[in-house]
């Protein structure tokens, strides 16, 4: 595996990861004919939250980047891009498994949505994600916080 280090994210950081969005999701997006060279990135702009985001380097470079966004119910997986010649080494499963652990740790169930025929939704299914609902666009799915080693299962 290369190395890799992940970091806070800050609001410089916006473009780079707009940049990524629109090339990591165009082929899917393609797919279900929902690509606009615009969109993809403004979408991105508007909802970027730097204090929720977290920047993964590696070889020094900028490589990828996810958001965990507290909500009232769940913490949300949002905008977990990977460089295209990155994906597949395992940094996007240490990258989840890390953040599913603190949630664990927290109690607090995870969502997320992927789209459609999306490899990713593999990723997710092995880290314990199952579906919640789907439209013809988006696949919603849900993960439960894993019981810790030697912690009885409630009444």
């Amino acid at each position: 595996m290369v190395d890799w280090e992940i970091r806070r994210a800050s609001a410089a950081d916006v473009e780079a990861v707009a940049q990524l969005r629109a090339v990591v999701l165009r082929a899917d997006l393609e797919r279900l004919g929902r690509y606009d060279e615009h969109r993809v990135r403004q979408r991105l702009r508007d909802g970027f939250a730097p204090a929720h985001t977290w920047v993964i380097e590696a070889g020094g470079a900028f490589a990828g980047c996810v958001s965990l966004r507290p909500a009232e119910d769940a913490h949300w997986l949002e905008h977990f891009y990977l460089a295209r010649h990155l994906q597949g080494g395992g940094i996007g499963a240490a990258v989840l498994r890390g953040l599913l652990e603190q949630c664990d740790r927290d109690g607090t169930p995870v969502r997320l949505n992927v789209l459609q025929g999306s490899p990713a939704r593999r990723l997710y299914e092995r880290h314990g994600f199952t579906l919640e609902t789907e439209d013809p666009v988006d696949v919603f799915m849900v993960r439960e916080p894993a019981v810790p080693a030697g912690v009885p299962d409630a009444p």
